[in-house]
């Protein structure tokens, strides 16, 4: 069995498809429009298969997202070294990201950081 896709909700789909392809080298497909439900949604694909779809609808609830929650709460993207790790961590601080942490070696041994991206959902950099 594999995760088949993860999806996300957004308030800007044009930005959150510009992030994913800008800094984790996704691939957007052609923006699907359900013109009934004005539902909008891409895929992101990236290069080990894996894909994230991010959707819009009107009239979506946009409530706070503390770090310290329920529920999902991150999802990692492995870059492939430590190097790289540190690359993009600085390239998104430098962007204007705010890194929550790292990059470090967690406990478990994980090299990561993490970032507040996309309308406020962690983004983990990973080996």
């Amino acid at each position: 069995m594999k995760i088949e896709h993860i999806a996300m909700y957004v308030n800007n789909l044009e930005q959150a498809k510009k992030f994913f392809v800008k800094y984790l080298d996704g691939k957007a497909n052609k923006m699907y429009h359900n013109i009934k439900t004005d539902f909008r949604s891409y895929f992101i694909s990236f290069d080990d298969g894996a894909r994230m779809e991010i959707m819009n609808k009107p009239e979506m609830s946009d409530i706070e997202k503390p770090v310290n929650r329920t529920g999902y709460i991150h999802v990692a993207f492995s870059v492939g070294s430590r190097e790289k790790v540190n690359e993009l961590t600085n390239f998104l601080k430098t962007d204007g990201y705010e890194v929550i942490s790292g990059p470090r070696t967690t406990g478990d041994g994980y090299y990561e950081s993490c970032i507040i991206a996309v309308e406020g959902n962690q983004i983990e950099i990973t080996v």
